[in-house]
């Protein structure tokens, strides 16, 4: 009889492990909807975001009237992403640009694929697996979109031809996704690589917000781990920035506001020891999450265009 009452014990603990993993699951990674949020949608409760509110906006609605075509490829895994090309002129440079988690191209790059086209470079605007008008239903912070991103680049040699140069351009999430694709084998058109406040890890970004949300991490990330494998099919420790930075064999542009209350600064200042040799790293002061341009705009662009012009592309 205890041995019964053994079995019904592991067998209660195995279910509510799964309930539970379950739940964190889906706070962490689900996006039943495709997160299709307002790209004019800016967070009321976040006073950094509001003292930019405006001029945000105006920067949307400018890129909603630039004109684009909508282009769509399928991912590895079958799902069909979509994206938005901005064709500036024939032969141009080519950037391919990730936006962030749970965020909305054209809000996330209304400053950095502004910039790019002024640049006289042709822009690739993704969105994102479970995101905007590509499918899906699960964000995996990174570890499957690398892959999209791979997807990408071949979309753009095989349209654009086997010598367009290609500049991969990322924010938040799409910053560490950018930084993670590095580590891929990536064709030669790949010269350069910008992560705008990149995390350093899924793992390390996760558990930075259960404390700021007085989740134990102790208890959560094993949960949410669990959850990923169970649920989305993913390992969400498979890979980091960090690791996959040491076998990049192109530059990479770093920049980070030191006043980033979502993604701390001190989560891409490891990236550059990686691999010194082609990491370069900037801090913006007084800047916050994803904010860098609208902090110091003529910093911003100088940076970007200098790394433009050291990769033969102005």
């Amino acid at each position: 009889m205890p041995f019964v009452w053994i079995g019904l014990a592991l067998a209660a603990i195995a279910i509510l492990t799964v309930v539970a993993s379950r739940w964190a699951f889906d706070i962490t990674f689900y996006s039943p909807h495709g997160d299709r949020y307002d790209p004019r949608s800016i967070p009321a409760e976040k006073p950094q975001y509001q003292a930019v509110r405006d001029r945000m906006i105006a920067m949307v609605d400018r890129m909603e009237k630039i004109p684009c075509e909508r282009v769509y490829i399928t991912s590895h895994d079958g799902l069909r992403l979509a994206a938005r090309y901005y064709h500036v002129k024939d032969g141009a440079p080519l950037d391919i640009c990730f936006h962030g988690y749970r965020g909305h191209a054209l809000r996330d790059f209304c400053g950095g694929a502004m910039a790019g086209m002024e640049m006289g470079h042709n822009v690739l605007l993704i969105d994102e697996r479970a995101h905007g008008e590509s499918q899906g239903k699960v964000i995996s912070f990174g570890i499957k979109e690398r892959i999209d991103c791979k997807s990408w680049i071949d979309y753009a040699i095989t349209r654009f031809g086997d010598d367009v140069p290609i500049l991969l351009y990322g924010i938040s999430m799409g910053g560490a996704t950018v930084l993670m694709a590095s580590g891929l084998e990536l064709p030669v058109n790949v010269k350069g690589i910008v992560a705008d406040c990149p995390y350093s890890s899924p793992k390390d970004i996760i558990l930075d917000v259960a404390k700021k949300m007085h989740y134990p991490s102790w208890a959560v990330f094993p949960l949410i781990a669990l959850g990923a494998r169970l649920f989305g099919g993913f390992d969400v420790c498979a890979v980091t920035a960090e690791e996959a930075v040491r076998h990049a064999t192109v530059p990479i542009l770093i920049m980070h506001g030191d006043d980033d209350r979502f993604v701390p600064a001190h989560m891409s200042e490891g990236v550059p020891h990686a691999n010194p040799q082609l990491v370069t790293r900037h801090l913006f002061a007084d800047a916050g999450h994803g904010l860098c341009y609208l902090t110091d705009k003529e910093k911003y662009i100088g940076l970007v265009r200098d790394f433009s012009e050291q990769l033969g592309l102005l």
